[in-house]
C-alpha cells in the first residue's frame, strides 16, 4: 500500500522540509498552503525532481469546507492519506494580552486549534479501521511555548499550542484501538520564516543563549523528529510528545 501523506502549511519551514524528507522516505505527499503558492509549488518540484510524487493544495485550513477540499483533492490524487501532519500554524506582532483586540485571538485559534480539529476529522474519517480504513498515524505540531507561556510576546499563541497538546492526548486515546495513533512535536526557538510574522525576523538569534544548547534549531531537526512518530519505529507510541527545543 503507498503511503500517502498530508502535511498543512507544507510550503515553508518545518512543514516543507517534512515534506521533502517524507517524500525521501518513500510517502506520496500533498502539500497544504493559503496563499503562497510559488513555495508550495517550490516544494513540490523539488519532490518531484528527486523521483517523488506530490502535489499542492490551497487551503485554509480554518474553513470548513477547505479542509473537506484539501482531502477529498488528496484521496482522487494519490489515495486516502495513511498520514497526517498537523504543522499550519500563525502568530501575529508580539504584545501583551492588554494590547490584543478579540479578532486577533480569533484568528490565531481559528487556524491553530480549530484548523488541527478539523485536519484530524478529515483523518479519521479515512483511517479509523472501524470506519473501514487500514489505520494510520498524525503528529501535530506544537511549541515549547505551550508550557512555557511566551509572556510578553505570544501568549494567544502558546495557549494554541495548549490546546492542540490537549487535542494530541484526548485523540490518541480516542482513537488508539482504530489503527491510529497520534503524537506531537513541541519545537522550540527554529530558524523558520514565521519569526517575521511578529515582527522579529532575527528572533532566535536574539534568545538562543536562554537555549540550554545555546543555538537555534533547524526545521529539518523538527521534520526528523516528525518522521520517527510517523514511522513503524514509533509503533507503540501515541499520545506522546518529542522535544525538540535545545533543553528548553
Amino acid at each position: 500500500m503507498t503511503e500517502v501523506i498530508v502535511i498543512t502549511g507544507g510550503g515553508r519551514g518545518i512543514g516543507a522540509a517534512t515534506a521533502r524528507l517524507a517524500a525521501q522516505r518513500g510517502y506520496s505527499v500533498c502539500i497544504n498552503f493559503r496563499e503562497n503558492r510559488m513555495a508550495a509549488d517550490g516544494v513540490v518540484r523539488a519532490i518531484e525532481a528527486g523521483g517523488g510524487h506530490a502535489i499542492a493544495v490551497a487551503a485554509d485550513v480554518s474553513r470548513e469546507a477547505d479542509v473537506e477540499r484539501l482531502f477529498a483533492t488528496c484521496d482522487r490524487s494519490f489515495g486516502a492519506p495513511t498520514a497526517l501532519v498537523n504543522n499550519a500554524g500563525i502568530l501575529e506582532k508580539q504584545m501583551r494580552v492588554d494590547a490584543m483586540d478579540g479578532a486577533r485571538i480569533q484568528r490565531i485559534f481559528a487556524t491553530n486549534v480549530i484548523g488541527s480539529f478539523l485536519c484530524a476529522r478529515e483523518a479519521v474519517r479515512r483511517m479509523s479501521t472501524k470506519r473501514g480504513g487500514h489505520g494510520g498515524a498524525i503528529v501535530n505540531v506544537s511549541s515549547g511555548a505551550s508550557r512555557l507561556g511566551a509572556p510578553g510576546e505570544y501568549i494567544d499563541y502558546a495557549a494554541s499550542k495548549g490546546a492542540v497538546d490537549t487535542l494530541t492526548v484526548g485523540l490518541a486515546k480516542e482513537v488508539a484501538e482504530e489503527g491510529i495513533r497520534v503524537n506531537a512535536v513541541r519545537a522550540g526557538y527554529i530558524y523558520t520564516e514565521m519569526h517575521a510574522s511578529g515582527g522579529e525576523p532575527e528572533r532566535v538569534d536574539r534568545v538562543k543563549n536562554f537555549v540550554p544548547m545555546k543555538r537555534g534549531g533547524t526545521a529539518s531537526e523538527v521534520a526528523q523528529a516528525i518522521l520517527w512518530l510517523l514511522s513503524p519505529d514509533a509503533s507503540f507510541t501515541t499520545g506522546s510528545f518529542i522535544e525538540v527545543t535545545g533543553g528548553n
